[in-house]
């Protein structure tokens, strides 16, 4: 069995989705409609950068997706598969999500680019810059990442008050955990954290804090926006992060997809319950993030990366 899986955010390259749309008229099909869809002329900044303008949240969401929707179509249309035949599960790193669940037919691509450009805005507005951070802890599992998040709120709050929000976002491996908050209390927990058992500890170059409660706002926007959005069933399950299990009904799908914006990403847990489901490859379209990560969960699982058109190419002859 073969799950096709999506990053999520920190994907993004100036010059992501060049060499694809080189090689494939599907891919550049891709690109013209989300730029149609947008408004906009992503491609290119995707393309040309500056890397600056393509980091934004509203830009970088819709433009991951892009990318790796136009190197799963190269497969598709140049290559002849079809994702129901050859896949068993979708699955997708926080936004992720939605690129997964267009590519299994439940969003077309102008309202996921539509959905993604929307959830950035939302993501960035729910927070003043600067307010919040986010850091990664490496060499901890979630329960120390839980324990060293909850010290640092601790010691600010026996110092000053009132509480700050300091939690765990994305449990991405056994070794690797994001935490997500305001910046005093993500700063003071990366303080905190190598006496606390971490090997290391940084702050990540992010514009908000992402999948805490801090972005209630932004799930309250997504909330409205799924609501006016029609949801088909996928023509795979997808494994979504909130909860970790395989789900196809469009109304816990619309759930889902609220619940994420401030809930944690199991990614680690969806990688463990897509094997036990009988998923023996990953296959990761549009980065090299995920693939690493399904390999250091579950090493006895096959797990590739594919970007480029020969890794398109090369993958299509497997199948």
């Amino acid at each position: 069995m073969r799950a096709f899986v999506f990053p999520g955010q920190g994907s993004q390259a100036v010059g992501m989705g060049v060499a694809i749309a080189d090689a494939s008229a599907a891919a550049r099909e891709v690109f013209q409609e989300v730029d149609e869809a947008l408004g906009q002329n992503l491609s290119r900044l995707m393309a040309d950068g500056p890397a600056d303008e393509l980091t934004l949240t509203q830009n970088a969401q819709p433009a991951i997706m892009a990318n790796a929707i136009a190197t799963l179509r190269m497969l598709e249309k140049d290559g002849g598969v079809r994702l129901a035949a050859k896949a068993d599960y979708v699955a997708g790193h926080s936004l992720g999500e939605y690129t997964a669940l267009c590519a299994a037919g439940t969003f077309d691509l102008p309202t996921t680019a539509r959905l993604l450009r929307l959830r950035g805005q939302a993501m960035q507005a729910a927070v003043p810059v600067g307010e919040g951070a986010m850091a990664a802890l490496l060499g901890v599992d979630r329960d120390r990442a839980e324990t060293i998040a909850g010290a640092a709120v601790d010691s600010i709050l026996a110092e000053r008050g009132p509480p700050l929000v300091c939690t765990v976002a994305n449990d991405n491996d056994p070794g690797q955990v994001v935490i997500s908050g305001h910046r005093a209390a993500i700063e003071r927990a990366v303080a905190l954290a190598k006496e606390m058992g971490a090997k290391r500890a940084l702050l990540l170059p992010v514009s908000a804090p992402f999948h805490c409660p801090l972005m209630i706002d932004a799930a309250t926007a997504m909330e409205a926006a799924l609501l006016d959005t029609d949801l088909s069933a996928p023509l795979v399950p997808l494994f979504c992060n909130v909860d970790a299990v395989a789900i196809a009904d469009p109304g816990a799908i619309r759930v889902a997809l609220v619940a994420q914006v401030t809930g944690i990403v199991r990614w680690r847990e969806s990688v463990l319950a897509m094997q036990a489901a009988g998923v023996t490859q990953v296959v990761e379209f549009g980065g090299k993030v995920l693939a690493p990560m399904v390999k250091r969960t579950a090493p006895d699982l096959a797990a590739i990366s594919i970007v480029s058109p020969a890794e398109v190419e090369a993958f299509a002859k497997t199948l």
